[in-house]
């Protein structure tokens, strides 16, 4: 019997001593972490609108080294040459990903966010931060540097036509926020004609070749009617739409409107979906709706709501009115 306990407790002992070890190799310490690598597959970069879908840049990193296989975050950080990545522009990376390509679009957007100028080549500085979820310190890679150029990312198109005088270089625009050609914006057109030019000047004029089509050889393009139009004009494809689009104000506070009569606001054709007008107020109330319809009105205090309540206003004056319809919010400055 005596030989029997001895034996269960010598096995009991390899057991637990068998057991310790292999917990004690499991055991993973993460320590202060060493920075992995990056390299750039240029070391200049000049872009331009003909670069928006194609790869003008590859990024291709290691993995920091925390001591064991952890989940490391990887952000790509860029910041102006001589600035010790201050403030610095990140870009989360794909998890694992050991390389990383960028379009024209997309790269050029990262370095204008550095507001860089788009005139002359800037000496930019790129690195990788990296993290793990334990809440240690980041560590960073080397340095890449690179000479780069953006191009600036919104153009214009100009439409000169009989609501202004026929003279390109007075007549409002179309915007294109990402340079691709497609542009858009509204225009209080009387009624007349118009053509579209892409500058402030005769040189070149798009004018109407058939149901929705654009040429240089073609004649004037109807702006159907009087009143704010939208127009939408695709110089890759030589199309053009146009469609009634315009926001007002209505209300007893507005002088000769007593809610029968819009006083129409202008939209600000900076690709913000804005419009804007400056009004003499009286004490009352107003609200905004879309073409001279209670189908589609805003109201409310102080953000737009849809169909929201009267909009107060309590003292008179002369006031610049700003509707901000992307944010569903307007604003109020009395001058």
């Amino acid at each position: 019997m005596k030989s029997i306990i001895l034996k269960s407790l010598t096995f009991s002992f390899i057991a637990l001593s068998l057991w310790s070890c292999k917990k004690d190799e499991t055991q993973s310490v993460a320590n202060a972490g060493s920075g992995g690598s990056l390299k750039s597959s240029a070391t200049t970069v000049v872009l331009d609108k003909t670069m928006l879908a194609t790869n003008v840049i590859t990024f291709s990193l290691t993995n920091a080294n925390f001591g064991y296989q952890a989940a490391v975050t990887n952000v790509l950080q860029l910041a102006v040459k001589g600035t010790s990545f201050a403030n610095p522009k990140e870009a989360i990376l794909p998890a694992n990903a050991t390389s990383k390509a960028y379009n024209g679009l997309d790269f050029n957007n990262l370095l204008l966010s550095l507001n860089l100028p788009t005139t002359a080549n800037s000496d930019v500085e790129i690195r990788i931060k990296s993290t793990i979820s334990n809440n240690l310190a980041p560590v960073y890679s080397n340095v890449v540097s690179l000479s780069a150029k953006p191009f600036p990312l919104t153009a214009w198109i100009y439409v000169p036509g009989n609501y202004q005088g026929w003279n390109p270089a007075t007549a409002d625009s179309l915007v294109s926020l990402t340079g691709n050609g497609v542009y858009t914006g509204v225009i209080a057109f009387d009624g007349g004609n118009f053509k579209i030019t892409p500058a402030k000047k005769w040189d070149i004029a798009y004018g109407v070749a058939g149901a929705g089509k654009i040429s240089t050889s073609g004649g004037d393009i109807s702006s159907i009617s009087a009143g704010a139009k939208q127009l939408d004009v695709d110089i890759n494809n030589l199309t053009y739409t146009i469609t009634p689009l315009v926001w007002g104000i209505i209300g007893n506070a507005i002088p000769g409107s007593n809610w029968s009569v819009d006083t129409d606001m202008k939209y600000i054709n900076d690709g913000k979906g804005t419009w804007k007008v400056t009004v003499a107020l009286t004490a009352g109330e107003f609200k905004f709706r879309k073409n001279h319809d209670w189908g589609t009105n805003y109201g409310g205090n102080p953000a737009g709501t849809l169909n929201g309540d009267n909009i107060a206003i309590t003292s008179a004056g002369n006031y610049t009115i700003t509707l901000d319809i992307p944010n569903n919010k307007y604003t109020l400055v009395k001058n």
